[in-house]
């Protein structure tokens, strides 16, 4: 059975998705943004068989989320590093962590956490307004169609429910 192409759904959700929307690519992801640079140390990190985290890492940089940097010839090995559009990944995986925190840790309590450098504290991150610095809720938002929506696969109901 074919894999279904949610890159080419009109919606950012499945787009995204379709690039970094299974754990693994996740993971090493995270692992990339807190310092693993190296194949040997990410693997080892997650415990993934290679040819799972390889493919994961291939997809990742010709996404353009990664980008493979060689530091070593004979043989050539390289290095992982977040790209501007990984960087800007992050608030969307520091809002799923918190997602996590609060609803997945149990009672031991969070795995990681986030200290902001500028104010040296401890933080919860959140998803805010850009305009007025409000948190993002479900009854504080609403949504309208963009200019790059369509009725079509993956958005045949929201499309109409957008057009109200």
């Amino acid at each position: 059975m074919a894999r279904t192409d949610f890159g080419g759904i009109a919606c950012s959700i499945a787009r995204s998705a379709a690039i970094v929307g299974d754990p693994w690519a996740l993971l090493v992801v995270r692992d990339v943004a807190v310092g693993l640079h190296r194949f040997d140390e990410i693997q080892r990190d997650l415990g993934v068989a290679t040819n799972v985290l390889s493919d994961r890492l291939q997809r990742l940089v010709s996404a353009e989320v990664l980008r493979k940097d060689r530091y070593e010839r004979h043989p050539d090995r390289f290095e992982y590093r977040l790209t501007d559009k990984g960087r800007d990944l992050m608030p969307a995986l520091l809002a799923l962590m918190a997602w996590g925190d609060r609803w997945e840790s149990g009672a031991e309590g969070p795995p990681l956490l986030v200290r902001h450098k500028d104010c040296d504290h401890i933080t919860q991150p959140v998803v805010v307004c850009d305009r007025c610095g409000e948190q993002l809720t479900t009854g504080s938002v609403d949504y309208r169609p963009g200019s790059g929506g369509r009725i079509a696969p993956g958005t045949a109901l929201i499309a109409n429910v957008l057009k109200r």
